[in-house]
């Protein structure tokens, strides 16, 4: 992810066929362990193709991939206690359990 991120923002700076070694450069100039293999693939991949046609590609395969929001988590109010504040007290905890969840993902941005 990273090697693509880098590979982007050498085409965003004006570089329009990005090396090895320019990916290398920005790598290393934040500070990111670089993986030569990784890089490699990288440019081999998108030789010769236009980054933006490859991103268009990529968008128009998302279309199809189902985006959530028909989560089976909660019913739909049967069972819903007599008093009508209980219920959206029960729910705030859930909400910060998945904002707590986010905060660490496991790794980070240049790993």
């Amino acid at each position: 992810m990273k090697n693509v991120a880098a590979y982007l923002l050498a085409i965003l700076g004006g570089n329009k066929e990005p090396t090895e070694a320019d990916i290398k450069k920005i790598l290393e100039a934040a500070s990111a362990n670089v993986d030569a293999e990784a890089i490699k693939k990288v440019v081999s991949e998108l030789k010769g193709k236009s980054v933006y046609e490859v991103m268009d590609q990529g968008a128009e395969k998302l279309t199809a991939v189902p985006s959530g929001g028909a989560r089976g988590g909660a019913s739909g109010g049967a069972a819903a206690p007599a008093g009508g504040d209980a219920a959206p007290a029960a729910a705030a905890p859930a909400e910060e359990e998945e904002e707590e969840s986010d905060e660490d993902m496991g790794f980070g941005l240049f790993d």
